[in-house]
């Protein structure tokens, strides 16, 4: 159980850095300020770039454009517009799959951009092994791997409205 300094020094750091976020009234803590120093070096030296970003960075990486990616992907443009524009924004898991596909990514890229999102391809898992089956034999065609998904009596991953 978290001390009551620690969640004073934790509501603080809150307070100080996230305007947004709103601390129920009941809660009567206050960050004292060695925590919230050591907290905030933590978070500095070992946050990654945004789903957002790091999308992006492929993007240009691979010399493609939005609209090529988010095509091939079968992504709306309203959603893709919603991923660039919002740093925030964490689609979910087939969206960032379909992504990785779209990009051609290898296998450490599409962990990248997974873990950017709050992702893993997990090997307990019949869909994720038949993606990564798939990334490993250079497969990137939303369509085949929704046939390979469906020979296993799993749901597809995404539509392709790229023609």
């Amino acid at each position: 159980m978290l001390s009551e300094k620690v969640l004073d020094e934790l509501q603080s750091f809150i307070y100080k850095n996230f305007q947004s976020f709103k601390v129920s009234e009941s809660v009567p803590y206050t960050v004292s300020e060695p925590f919230h120093q050591e907290l905030e070096n933590f978070i500095e030296e070992n946050i990654k770039p945004s789903f957002s970003q790091t999308l992006m960075k492929f993007i240009e990486k691979k010399g493609l454009t939005a609209s090529q990616v988010y095509r091939k992907a079968g992504i709306d443009r309203r959603h893709f517009s919603k991923i660039r524009s919002n740093n925030e924004y964490k689609p979910g898991k087939n969206t960032v799959i379909c992504l990785a596909l779209a990009l051609e990514l290898n296998m450490n890229e599409t962990n990248e951009l997974l873990a950017s999102a709050g992702y893993s391809l997990s090997k307990s898992e019949l869909s994720d092994l038949i993606i990564l089956f798939c990334i490993q034999k250079k497969i990137y065609k939303i369509e085949d791997i929704n046939e390979a998904l469906m020979h296993f009596g799993l749901k597809p991953i995404g539509r392709v409205i790229e023609k």
